[in-house]
């Protein structure tokens, strides 16, 4: 148990308690744990309220998976709208990620899809990829060939066998959540409140009922059983048997969790992170410490097998951090011994060479590999803490998205409307108390004696301050911190803060300390607290939201786009199959999954060329002359070009962060609109081309047909050749 229910040898008013109270308070988080039946408990207690217990962990997940598969079907209508606007519905990157399980359901055999896969010549032009080595899509090749598999297409549309298997991984994330707070609290009133807390914040905790195919809505579920695999490891009293059971656990969580998310990799590295920090501060074992970082690696390496030998993989930071740790604690063998000074000392000393180390093995992996992919990431890295230049193109184009901005405020205040953030903040600040003062005991003790005495001072540490509770403190905290710095990264964070959270209102620490102080802790006491306070909370959840949550199923809409869907419907129709398109990204992944079109570029951004490729397509919005953007879009193979209103004229984000001023910013061309401008940008010798463009100009007609048009999009075909003569009259037109 932690330091708050630790009070030998106490001082001051607070009577001390019995010896019989104090064995009772360590049992009592233990009356109803998961794993007690597997401890050999059979008593017909431990069966019925362990059975109750996973009862309700699936009752909630069930009713989460209803709950966003209900708000996705009556947002869009989606069971009566067309399939074509049940394709654009995916919108952004999802669209792609999508159109590939349909290509898989498309091809002839699973053989020859895997195939197409291997070897695609349509994401992007003029350029053949291997799209299970680039992307993380084994989930949609998965989900396609079960689908071949299973007798169920004569009564399950493929697109409903797609969405309800993202839908029935949120059930595995409430449950995975759910676990989580039950280990820590031995109550699984705590799961149920943790349940409960991520439904009510289903704004900040998921967004997957309007982006289904996110890579983060299929791997988040697999971290969060990572997380209680790793809570379940890291408690006392586990067998043998059980630890090797838990380590497979978390191999199999973490490489499910590395195989469906490119990001995988920043995420693992702030894990090893917080592993380090508990090794340096004694609360891991030196097994414990290896087990996790070796799950890790294992993790990582079966993805990259998977993945053809993805050199992002061997260049990650993680990696090189992993083998930095690990061989600087092998050569430091003496980090552990001395005083509290010599030992802060030493950790100073040894974190130095381990941050040079792992630069240094970084750096060299990525010239052995000459690895530039994910330099962008590096790049926002840099520009967002104001560490690099503030032009660049791929850094400003990930800076402008609120969603990598910093976290807003009002998240918090919807987080304290459901009561979660109280109960949260307290529990993290008296529990980040105790931490800090059981490390600096830690730290306080002499080590290196006979391994009798350090293994009583394991115990002690142990009893002190429980290593599942100190991961999921600094897991919190360490996610917390991500989240903060960016917004998008707060579904990793919310989630868990809801097991924290539960564990701190029906665990015991918390209430011994309350009792404590008011002199007044009794055995009936705590638990009539402990039992009642969940309660309590959530009747008033029910109370206070279930009105609103049934007012919010009653609300009905529809999909609405005719414009897209007029657009995708002349592609499909009017023109050839081969057809290359160039355009925005997020666009051009619609076209991808509705008309299956070859693209020019796409929303995958993690390679350095389709980057370079994506900025020299967008110079359709930038000032540049017909001819400067008619051979950068014959040289990517473009047959047409998609001009989109919403971006020629943007408004909804502010100047200097609208796409065109990127553009004019990176070309060094002064920005649209009344502001100031840096010294050094001159003014374009050209007018912007998605404007002049569609003034029908000889020089424009000379080079660019207009195919379509409507309220929202104009189609252009880029001719072949260009004509010597302007004079001569313009090609038909074909513009609707």
């Amino acid at each position: 148990m932690t330091g708050l229910r630790q009070r030998k040898g106490s001082k001051g008013k607070e009577p001390p308690l019995s010896a019989e109270f104090q064995s009772q308070q360590s049992n009592c988080c233990t009356d109803h744990h998961p794993e007690k039946i597997l401890q050999g408990d059979w008593s017909w207690g431990a069966i019925i309220w362990t059975s109750v217990g996973w009862s309700v962990s699936v009752g909630l997940g069930l009713l989460c998976c209803i709950y966003m598969a209900t708000l996705h079907e009556n947002d869009l209508w989606f069971s009566n709208i067309k399939e074509v606007e049940r394709e654009i519905s995916f919108r952004t990157e999802c669209g792609l990620y999508y159109s590939y399980f349909k290509q898989m359901l498309q091809a002839p055999s699973i053989q020859e899809g895997l195939s197409d896969l291997i070897h695609d010549n349509l994401t992007e032009s003029k350029r053949t990829i291997n799209l299970l080595q680039r992307m993380n899509i084994y989930q949609e090749v998965f989900l396609s060939v079960l689908y071949r598999l299973l007798p169920i297409q004569s009564f399950l549309e493929p697109v409903y066998f797609y969405i309800y298997t993202v839908f029935s991984l949120q059930a595995v994330y409430v449950i995975a959540l759910y676990l989580t707070a039950w280990l820590l609290s031995g109550s699984w009133l705590a799961g149920t409140l943790t349940g409960v807390w991520y439904i009510l914040n289903r704004v900040d905790t998921t967004r997957v009922e309007f982006t289904i195919s996110l890579r983060e809505n299929w791997s988040l579920p697999f971290l969060a059983l990572q997380v209680t695999a790793i809570t379940c490891y890291l408690r006392p009293r586990l067998s043998i048997l059980q630890q090797k059971v838990m380590v497979w656990l978390m191999y199999v969580t973490t490489f499910c969790f590395c195989l469906t998310w490119q990001f995988n990799q920043f995420i693992l590295l702030v894990q090893a992170l917080i592993i380090y920090t508990l090794d340096c501060v004694d609360f891991l074992t030196t097994a414990q410490v290896t087990t996790l970082y070796v799950v890790q690696v294992s993790g990582l390496l079966s993805v990259w097998l998977l993945q053809f030998c993805n050199s992002m993989i061997l260049g990650s930071l993680v990696l090189s951090f992993i083998v930095a740790a690990l061989f600087v604690r092998h050569c430091q063998t003496g980090l552990k011994t001395g005083s509290l000074l010599v030992r802060l000392g030493k950790l100073l000393l040894h974190s130095a060479m381990v941050l040079l180390l792992t630069f240094t093995i970084n750096y060299l992996a990525k010239k052995a590999l000459q690895l530039r992919s994910d330099e962008h990431i590096f790049k926002f890295i840099k520009s967002k803490f104001a560490l690099g230049p503030t032009r660049d193109f791929d850094a400003s184009l990930y800076l402008c998205e609120e969603a990598f901005g910093l976290l807003p405020l009002d998240t918090l205040e919807r987080l304290a409307g459901t009561l979660l953030l109280y109960p949260y903040t307290l529990t993290v600040l008296l529990l980040s108390g105790t931490l800090a003062v059981a490390a600096l005991q830690n730290m306080s003790k002499a080590k290196g004696g006979p391994a009798e005495e350090r293994k009583g001072a394991g115990v002690a540490r142990a009893v002190a301050f429980r290593p599942d509770v100190a991961y999921n403190l600094l897991h919190t905290l360490f996610y917390g911190l991500l989240a903060f710095s960016t917004m998008r990264m707060k579904y990793i964070w919310t989630g868990h803060m809801c097991a924290v959270a539960a564990y701190g209102v029906c665990g015991t620490e918390m209430w011994t300390l309350l009792l404590n102080a008011l002199r007044c802790n009794s055995k009936v006491l705590l638990r009539l607290l402990r039992y009642a306070v969940p309660l309590v909370m959530i009747g008033w959840l029910y109370y206070k939201f279930w009105p609103k949550i049934m007012e919010e199923l009653s609300e009905l809409r529809e999909f609405y786009d005719p414009d897209t869907v007029e657009l995708m419907t002349w592609i499909s129709t009017k023109t050839p199959k081969q057809a290359v398109f160039a355009g925005s990204m997020q666009l051009l992944a619609g076209i991808k999954l509705c008309t299956g079109r070859v693209l020019t570029n796409h929303p995958h951004y993690e390679d350095k060329d389709l980057r370079e490729r994506t900025r020299q397509v967008y110079q359709v919005y930038a000032r540049r002359s017909p001819e400067e953007v008619y051979d950068i879009l014959r040289a990517a193979g473009a047959d047409y070009v998609v001009l989109e209103n919403s971006i020629c004229y943007e408004r909804r984000h502010r100047r200097g962060c609208r796409l065109r001023d990127l553009l004019d910013l990176a070309n060094g061309h002064i920005m649209d609109g009344p502001g100031e401008n840096d010294p050094d940008l001159v003014s374009a010798t050209h007018p912007r081309f998605c404007e002049a463009v569609k003034t029908d100009t000889a020089a424009y007609t000379s080079l660019f047909t207009r195919t379509f048009q409507n309220k929202t999009f104009h189609v252009y075909r880029v001719k072949k050749k260009r004509k010597k003569s302007t004079k001569s009259s313009p090609e038909p037109s074909e513009t609707q």
